[in-house]
């Protein structure tokens, strides 16, 4: 029993790894508060999250601000995109819920939107941490994102329940997890993607 609580124990492993995640949420707010570097901001969080899931992490801090340099070009230019793409998915959405005709074209811009909305969230979630991992054209991470999304959609699902979670929380019951609430999403799903992106590793070299 005693073994849990030494320093190289499960128990205060995952103790330190939670306030890893503390830590890297805050450096990633404190870096998105522009609002043109959330897309940098966001890589170089699963970038140390993907180190910390193979405990890999060392400085942190050095590391976090390695990746957000490095990747700052092509991760802005992907975060203009997608909030460019949101803003519309969300107008759209905004209209249709608001004209709600009972009508084939209705259905059928509804669905979609539906498969629009789907396919976004996916490539939203998957693009950042495939280019901390990767270096390809931004067209080409848009792609693999989604077909890797699509590929894996077992652990998409879990991501996305995480992401959800993790919502619910902060907006119902409560708002203080916001300081820790998207480093530990990262950090969990960095668990997940580890052996994808190792796999996808392993295909880009052959």
């Amino acid at each position: 029993m005693g073994n849990l609580f030494n320093l190289d124990g499960p128990v205060l492993q995952f103790i330190n790894k939670l306030v890893y995640s503390v830590y890297l949420n805050i450096l990633w707010f404190i870096c998105c508060i522009p609002i043109v570097t959330v897309g940098a901001s966001t890589t170089a969080l699963f970038y140390v999250s993907l180190k910390v899931a193979k405990n890999e992490e060392g400085n942190l801090t050095k590391a976090f601000f390695h990746s957000f340099r490095e990747n700052f070009k092509q991760g802005t230019i992907i975060w203009l995109i997608l909030l460019g793409v949101g803003i519309v998915l969300g107008i759209d959405g905004y209209v249709l819920y608001h004209m709600r005709f009972e009508n084939a074209f209705w259905t059928l811009c509804t669905a979609i939107f539906f498969v629009a909305a789907a396919a976004y969230s996916v490539v939203l979630m998957y693009i950042f941490p495939l280019l901390a991992r990767f270096d390809n054209t931004v067209g080409a991470m848009f792609k693999n994102a989604l077909f890797i999304g699509i590929r894996f959609l077992f652990c998409t699902a879990l991501m996305a329940v995480i992401y959800f979670v993790m919502l619910l929380v902060v907006v119902r019951f409560f708002t203080p997890a916001v300081i820790f609430g998207e480093g530990l999403c990262a950090l969990l799903c960095s668990y997940l993607l580890t052996n994808i992106l190792l796999l996808c590793e392993g295909k880009t070299e052959a």
